[in-house]
């Protein structure tokens, strides 16, 4: 009885005190203290800045996810099970299993941020704050934002759906795919308008600018005068293609393409005419291998190393960039520990495969080759200065080992192989068989040196680093034009432009004409732009995907044995005065049995995608 009575007063004062407010209901107004209305966001200028910045966000941590699009080209292998890589490379993703997606391209996370940008330009439109210079601003980044999704989706699955405006409730959200080339027109027209708006702007760092604008329009140009969006070209190359009713969404069914290739060109020339970027450029010849290393260490750095080896410089290369803070981006400061070896106690992710490895020529340019006695018995001597600065392989020098591994490397090296010991063969502290780690070990024998800061005070394992990801660089640039002027027959500029990339990194200079250009230019931009997410679309917009994806993966195995007489060193070292190495190279089948398929040149749109607006059609090769 006292329970209920307690009850029943408890109910009683609850009533009481709706009455004792009731007379004055000013309180029901009172707005949240940790929210903003959008009413008010528009009619403050800081709060509409906030708005915009908070769409850079769905850039992620641009290419520095644990998980990075090397791994679904021919330069990397994913080292962990489970993450559902496997499932695109081997070909199997379809429209209800289309396996590992960034949300950096991901349909639906792209679209959510292109709504983002639709509210700032529409409401920034009829904003009533004072700063019509900052609105202009805004308006220009969000019109670059909505630009680059737009071209990440264009990019993965072809033409896609165009909106330009915010839906509301209960509206018909079916829309139908637009054609390629009127997503090239938007995206182009995109970029201009941004360009226009930014122009004189002052921005920070990893803000978009009328450059980073300028160096969308000219990738988007690029691409569109590529083979693979060409449909006469891509029919003749691929059965699939050719049957595909639907052409229109994939590339451009009629029209000059040679002038598409002229249009590429002049984009991309008006960025290398700016003289507002680029690193070490215009130089007439070679510098010394060891500054050519250094000069590539330095444009992957970009500013964000303290190390000797990395002139701050190098952030010059940028011309959009992910940038990060203390603070902020956590996961984009971890680039050591998720590919570093696991001898340091890392996790080894992306590990670059032996076709990548021996795709960097020889010093004096001429290429590697396993049947060639004195390349396989030294295949890592005399290497383009860029594999030194990009690889790391059995022998490399690397980190002080002791400072997470404890005394067991006074050489600091890397350690793939197998050596000969007193009482049997060794396993290198960096392999699967590791006394440090025996799980998290490369398949392939190598782990990516590129993009970790070569800090030797900085303990991959537990600090952070502060590397910007490279959306666009100056040298990308470069590339394109060079690429465009050997499709319009100017091979003597594309020579020119070529040379200037191959004498900063310490190579010579190239004088090749036709096919052999063409494969020289290919593989120049391979090694130059390794895990930069260029050559996951190259092999794709080239067709080249069945000749370079499709291949099996390859690995090195390395067997030290001990010479006559000779005694093995405790702890061990690479000593060839000691051991003679042998370097197989063979295939990797237990991991994953890549297989290209030409369904694969686009991603397959999700089936919920298609459940939800039955205007979409599907890319070839998944109907189910």
């Amino acid at each position: 009885m006292r329970k209920r009575n307690q009850i029943s007063l408890y109910i009683l004062l609850w009533l009481g005190g709706i009455s004792l407010f009731s007379c004055n209901d000013d309180f029901l107004n009172t707005k949240p203290l940790d929210q903003v209305s959008s009413a008010d966001v528009w009619v403050d200028g800081s709060l509409a800045e906030a708005f915009v910045t908070e769409i850079y966000n769905g850039l992620g941590n641009g290419g520095f996810d644990e998980q990075m699009l090397a791994s679904l080209s021919d330069e990397a292998m994913f080292t962990h099970t489970g993450r559902s890589i496997n499932t695109i490379n081997e070909g199997i993703l379809n429209a209800s299993n289309t396996g590992w997606v960034s949300n950096t391209y991901a349909w639906d996370a792209m679209y959510g941020r292109i709504r983002s940008c639709n509210l700032a330009i529409e409401n920034l439109a009829a904003a009533t704050f004072d700063d019509d210079v900052l609105n202009e601003r805004l308006v220009g980044e969000a019109q670059f934002l909505r630009a680059y999704f737009y071209q990440q989706l264009l990019r993965y699955y072809g033409g896609i759906p165009l909106i330009e405006k915010s839906y509301g409730l209960n509206e018909d959200y079916t829309i139908a795919r637009n054609s390629y080339e009127e997503c090239v027109n938007f995206i182009v027209s995109e970029c201009d308008a941004a360009a226009s708006k930014l122009e004189g702007k002052s921005l920070a760092k990893g803000r978009a600018t009328k450059w980073a604008a300028l160096a969308l329009k000219a990738r988007v140009l690029l691409y569109a005068a590529s083979d693979l969006h060409d449909i006469p070209t891509a029919s003749a190359n691929s059965s699939l293609i050719s049957s595909y009713s639907n052409p229109e969404i994939l590339g451009y069914t009629s029209g000059d393409r040679q002038q598409r290739w002229q249009r590429a060109k002049d984009a991309a020339k008006v960025l290398l005419d700016a003289n507002q970027f680029g690193y070490k450029i215009g130089l007439t010849e070679a510098v010394s291998p060891d500054e050519g290393r250094k000069n590539y260490i330095s444009m992957a750095m970009a500013g964000g190393s303290p190390s000797p080896d990395a002139d701050p410089a190098g952030e010059s290369e940028i011309i959009f960039g992910r940038y990060n803070t203390p603070n902020k981006n956590e996961n984009m400061r971890r680039q050591g520990l998720y590919n570093g070896p696991n001898g340091y106690h890392n996790w080894a992710g992306n590990t670059p495969i032996g076709q990548m490895v021996d795709d960097y020529e020889m010093m004096d340019g001429s290429t590697f080759d396993w049947d060639n006695s004195q390349h396989a018995a030294n295949p890592y001597e005399n290497r383009d200065p860029r594999f030194y600065a990009s690889i790391l392989y059995d022998g490399a020098p690397w980190k002080p080992r002791d400072l997470i591994s404890g005394s067991v490397d006074p050489a600091n090296e890397i350690q793939t192989g197998e050596y000969e010991g007193s009482s049997g063969n060794i396993p290198g502290l960096d392999t699967r068989k590791s006394s440090i780690e025996d799980w998290n070990g490369s398949w392939t024998g190598y782990y990516c040196r590129k993009f970790v800061d070569p800090d030797d005070g900085l303990i991959d394992n537990k600090d952070n680093q502060f590397i910007p990801w490279p959306f666009f660089r100056y040298t990308e640039m470069m590339f394109n034009y060079a690429e465009a002027c050997i499709e319009l027959g100017q091979e003597e500029e594309a020579r020119t432009y070529l040379n200037q990339i191959r004498f900063r990194a310490g190579m010579p200079a190239i004088t090749a004409s036709g096919e052999e250009l063409v494969r020289i230019f290919r593989n120049e931009k391979r090694v130059e732009m390794m895990f930069e997410e260029q050559r996951y679309h190259d092999a794709r917009r080239w067709m080249i995907a069945d000749e370079t994806l499709g291949r099996k993966v390859q690995y090195i195995n390395i067997i030290g044995t001990l010479k006559p007489g000779a005694n093995p060193p405790t702890p061990y070292k690479k000593d060839t005065s000691l051991y003679t190495y042998k370097y197989t190279a063979s295939e990797v089948n237990n991991q994953e049995d890549r297989l290209w398929l030409d369904k694969m040149y686009f991603r397959p749109i999700a089936r919920d995608e298609i459940n939800r607006n039955d205007k979409l059609i599907q890319n070839p090769g998944y109907d189910e």
